[in-house]
């Protein structure tokens, strides 16, 4: 694979994790509305609260579609690695917006619990399961796009679906069997928005120290590197591979690896195996922007007077 087409599998990359993106963003919006009417409409606290984090997810869509626009931007003498962390920081900033207006949320319905007297009516619940169906497919979808692409921001995305489907189908359940629970049909409404508050701030947290781990640098998963590892060794010439290192930054990877050759040759065999190293690499990931390849002398040569 040469150069074009690698950049040609970058392209399709972003392309794809615009796409579910979009979807989401288009969803959000028409659930948000949907929600918002249905719970001023019913007077129903669970909806009105699960209508606000749709509107929060309409945002958090908004800012992944523009850090992946900024994210395919070449490198610049300000950035010379890129803007491929835009990517990871939109997924740092909607896993710390689910997990705020979840906190505020659960503040405001606990300030106001046993205040309304009369359970919504079952409306309220009918429009909750069509959301918590619409939610669920969309995380089907989004997730398996994340998984492809190992996108942050996308599987941020994706969880923020699923929670909202669960949220949905938590306050569906509850509406519709508050009428039959009697004296606490009142509270089952603001009880339900509670459970879903609290469910919202575990995923934002853990969303969070994902995102964070991979803003750090973390060392890129044992698959890639074990495959990085094996092209390098299948090069001609190369004896050992002594250091790899390769960080995730957004949906790209960069890599920095040692590569041991034979020390008795030339500067220019040695340079020619490193390039070797480096095509054979981005040949086999077309998602690693950049390798760096340092050649070391083998551990056998160095020990000969």
């Amino acid at each position: 694979m040469n150069a074009s087409d690698s950049a040609s599998a970058r392209q399709r990359v972003y392309r794809d994790a615009n796409r579910a993106a979009g979807w989401g963003l288009g969803a959000n919006i028409l659930l948000a509305t949907v929600k918002l009417l249905g719970g001023a409409f019913t007077g129903s606290a669970a909806l009105l609260a699960d209508a606000v984090n749709s509107l929060g997810d309409v945002a958090s869509a908004c800012a992944v579609r523009g850090a992946l626009h900024v994210a395919q931007q070449d490198e610049d003498d300000e950035h010379p690695y890129g803007h491929t962390k835009a990517e990871s920081i939109a997924g740092l900033s909607v896993s710390l917006l689910v997990a705020f207006s979840a906190a505020v949320l659960a503040m405001e319905t606990i300030r106001k619990l046993g205040v309304v007297p009369h359970p919504p009516p079952m409306l309220a619940g009918i429009i909750a399961f069509i959301c918590a169906v619409t939610k669920e497919v969309l995380y089907q979808y989004t997730k398996l796009i994340a998984q492809r692409l190992d996108s942050t921001s996308l599987r941020a995305i994706a969880w923020d679906h699923r929670s909202d489907a669960l949220a949905s189908g938590v306050i569906a359940i509850a509406l519709l069997a508050a009428p039959y629970t009697g004296a606490l049909a009142p509270l089952i409404d603001q009880g339900a928005a509670i459970v879903v508050c609290a469910f919202l701030i575990f995923v934002g947290l853990r969303l969070f120290a994902r995102t964070a781990a991979e803003l750090m640098d973390q060392q890129a998963d044992e698959g890639i590197t074990t495959s990085i590892r094996e092209a390098a060794c299948k090069v001609r010439g190369v004896s050992d591979v002594e250091k790899l290192r390769v960080r995730k930054s957004g949906l790209e990877f960069f890599t920095e690896i040692h590569v041991q050759v034979d020390g008795h040759l030339t500067v220019s065999e040695g340079h020619r195996i490193g390039h070797v190293v480096k095509d054979a690499i981005m040949a086999r990931h077309p998602r690693i922007r950049d390798v760096h390849v340092h050649i070391e002398p083998h551990e056998e040569d160095e020990d000969e007077p």
